[in-house]
């Protein structure tokens, strides 16, 4: 392709005006063709887009190496250039230059309703581009596929929420709630100059908002012949990364040594990998089993004592992974660090250990990590973060089901409890209820938990346009 050659003509192509906000079309009008479940004509200019932002946030490098190595200003300029194209009032907020944030609202119809806030993260983990198959950043194209870092998580998210605005700026359609849309930095690492600074900083731009939708959820899963599943994340298990740190006697390589703080060091991490955490199910999480089981055609109480969960996960099928890591907190040595001579015992050591915590769970995590690490070591939070759990038996999560089923008939949707964490955690400060909903209809052997922070993270065209139609209907209901 000669240099200068646009990419993505579509994207380029001229438009009609933007309508200023607030549109004054009905909130059940869809500009993507609202038709019946199964079918979806939609606006081609929507599914145009939603592929060329995908394609063009993966060519900005926002790689965040943690401890302040990243910017992410470039690709927060291009999603306020785009939103304010659509009539929308953008603003650019940092704590640190270069680590920039954008926050957007829409008016909806319904004065009276509370405020719903979407937001996605524009900051991607490292990528070696010796170990892709094609260039990390390339934002390639190809066999119907876009290929990056950043194509599941999330700058997929980012795009269908950018392409949808945009879509309803054209047809003059507004929501029914205020819909408050954030991009955000740094949630790669500490979110300290992202979502936590906007929550503890900037909570004016959020008032009024009840809920929030982002990563992480509606994605199919393929669940056996005949069987797709959609599980919708309801909760997340908390952040409690750990520093240790053993002090002993400094001394020669070559005497006995009783206080010797590397074997300290080693026995406290190798009992914390070793421990094995007891099952505790919280709300969430029992009803993905409750679900999952049902559709296997078996009725089961999993919190009841006769329940064998070590038997029952593996009936439950591959969606079984979706609640393995979750029946209970967890603890992963990850770091270690000591010494700087082979012949001197050091007089320190330490190592970092990746701890996550159930909703409830934290006080029995304090705990347990006091009897594991033992008395000649001592930890300290390096980052901590709350868990967070969300109603599966209200409107909120019925609009979700019927949204995604609503587009894929044959599919099911299921609550589930993320391992991980999100920029779900800060906003919650603000009284906000998190939901994790990026739909993606995937094909089989599309393996999308690989491709986390994965080599080849990559995204199926059609995923995006079935992500678009879906979003779409379900930011208007809700």
């Amino acid at each position: 392709m000669p240099a200068g050659t646009p990419r993505h003509k579509a994207a380029e192509a001229p438009h009609a005006p933007y309508p200023p906000y607030p549109p004054h079309a009905p909130a059940g009008e869809s500009p993507l063709g609202e038709s019946p479940p199964g079918e979806s004509p939609v606006d081609p200019v929507a599914l145009d887009e939603v592929v060329a932002f995908t394609s063009d946030l993966i060519r900005i490098d926002t790689t965040n190496r943690g401890g302040g190595d990243c910017r992410e200003r470039p690709a927060a300029e291009y999603v306020a250039e785009r939103l304010a194209a659509a009539g929308l009032e953008p603003v650019l907020l940092e704590r640190t230059a270069g680590r920039t944030n954008v926050v957007a609202r829409i008016a909806g119809s319904d004065r009276s309703a509370p405020a719903l806030l979407v937001h996605g993260h524009l900051d991607v983990v490292p990528a070696e581009a010796a170990d892709w198959s094609t260039h990390p950043f390339s934002g390639e194209v190809r066999d119907g596929v876009v290929w990056g870092r950043g194509a599941v998580d999330m700058k997929n998210m980012d795009a269908m929420v950018l392409a949808v605005v945009r879509a309803w700026a054209r047809a003059g359609v507004r929501p029914r709630r205020d819909v408050v849309v954030a991009y955000t930095a740094d949630e790669e690492d500490s979110a300290v100059d992202g979502s936590g600074f906007l929550a503890d900083h900037h909570r004016h731009l959020f008032e009024g908002c009840t809920e929030g939708l982002s990563e992480s959820g509606a994605f199919t899963v393929h669940n056996g012949p005949g069987q797709l599943l959609y599980p919708i994340a309801a909760g997340e298990r908390g952040t409690a990364w750990m520093k240790l740190t053993a002090h002993g006697t400094t001394g020669h390589g070559s005497k006995p040594n009783a206080a010797n703080a590397v074997s300290r060091l080693a026995a406290a991490v190798a009992r914390i990998g070793e421990y094995r955490w007891p099952v505790r199910l919280t709300d969430t999480v029992a009803a993905c089993i409750t679900e999952l089981a049902a559709l296997q055609g078996l009725s089961v109480d999993p919190r009841a004592r006769s329940t064998d969960l070590d038997e029952l996960l593996p009936k439950l099928g591959p969606a079984g992974a979706l609640v393995e890591a979750t029946m209970h907190n967890s603890a992963n040595p990850t770091m270690l660090s000591a010494g700087y001579k082979v012949n001197v015992v050091p007089g320190h050591a330490t190592a970092y250990v990746d701890g996550r915590t159930l909703p409830g769970g934290e006080e029995e995590f304090l705990t347990t990590l006091d009897e594991l690490t033992g008395p000649d070591v001592t930890w300290e939070f390096h980052h901590r973060e709350v868990a967070l759990e969300a109603p599966v038996d209200g409107r909120t999560f019925a609009v979700l089901r019927e949204s995604v089923e609503r587009f894929d008939p044959e599919g099911r949707v299921v609550p589930f409890c993320m391992a991980g964490g999100t920029d779900a955690k800060q906003f919650s400060r603000l009284g906000i209820t998190g939901y994790g909903f990026s739909p993606l209809k995937l094909p089989p052997g599309f393996e999308y938990w690989s491709l986390f922070h994965g080599v080849d993270e990559r995204v199926p065209v059609e995923a995006l346009h079935f992500g678009v139609r879906v979003l779409d209907h379900a930011l208007r209901t809700l």
